[in-house]
């Protein structure tokens, strides 16, 4: 006998559909499209935006905005109180602050997701993927076009700049900076900030090579990515004299992310 699929009820005049079994706050705004399927539950403070999708066994609470057309899978947290304890360390209230996720985000299984602290914001940018397992602490700012593979934990008030790749298992410790299309590769720990454009592998993670295939993939021309080639021989391969000597020594660049590349090094030399 074929089973009939469960009806959904409808919210807010039509604009959105709740599964029955789903428990939505009614203060909570569902704009036109959403959709929250089975046994989800959806918190007062929520802004989940047009043609979102809560698929199922999701939780999203706090002070949460969701982008348009985000997906969010089963057993995700989103919206969580931060991991943190007061100054001090005892018991009682933290400040909590906010989470915004951007335009088609993928959020998979298991992933936890927490608002900020003390006020602060945690984002995740436009168009990122967060696969299964994953953890973005408070406070953190990824940026846009992010891959995050299982796994992989982002601490609190770490900084993920646009169009880096994370291989499944990595982690990155508190206020760490990963630069513009770097390639954190699985299992790194990265300690200390990681330049833009590079590869990092280990424990410690270091710098290992350029970027090239993330560089590729993300449309940079055959012309820039030679000049990063150049500038990185210089700065990362050559072992003559200190690294403030090799940055003097370098010609000007004129190719925009070759000067960014230097310019990131020499802020932190």
């Amino acid at each position: 006998m074929k089973k009939s699929r469960p009806r959904l009820r409808e919210l807010s005049s039509g604009e959105a559909t709740v599964h029955p079994t789903a428990v939505v706050d009614p203060r909570a705004h569902l704009e036109a499209g959403v959709e929250v399927g089975p046994y989800c539950v959806v918190g007062p403070e929520v802004h989940v935006g047009a043609g979102t999708v809560l698929v199922s066994h999701v939780v999203v609470h706090g002070k949460t905005r969701l982008g348009r057309g985000v997906s969010v899978h089963p057993f995700a947290s989103v919206g969580g109180p931060p991991q943190v304890r007061p100054r001090g360390g005892g018991e009682g209230e933290l400040a909590e602050g906010t989470l915004v996720v951007g335009d088609g985000v993928v959020v998979r299984e298991n992933v936890t997701l927490h608002v900020g602290t003390g006020g602060g914001e945690t984002v995740v940018g436009e168009g990122s993927l967060l696969m299964a397992s994953s953890h973005v602490g408070h406070d953190a700012r990824v940026g846009r076009h992010v891959v995050v593979a299982n796994g992989v934990q982002l601490a609190g008030h770490v900084t993920i700049e646009d169009h880096v790749t994370f291989g499944g298992l990595a982690g990155v410790a508190q206020h760490v900076r990963v630069g513009e299309s770097a390639f954190v590769a699985a299992g790194a720990m990265c300690e200390v900030d990681v330049p833009p454009f590079v590869i990092v592998q280990g424990d410690r993670a270091r710098v290992r090579a350029l970027n090239k295939v993330g560089l590729r993939r993300r449309g940079v021309s055959d012309t820039s990515i030679e000049a990063l080639e150049r500038v990185f021989r210089v700065l990362f391969v050559r072992a003559d004299g200190t690294r403030k000597a090799r940055l003097e020594a370098l010609a000007p660049e004129a190719d925009p992310l070759a000067r960014a590349l230097v310019a990131w090094v020499a802020a932190r030399t």
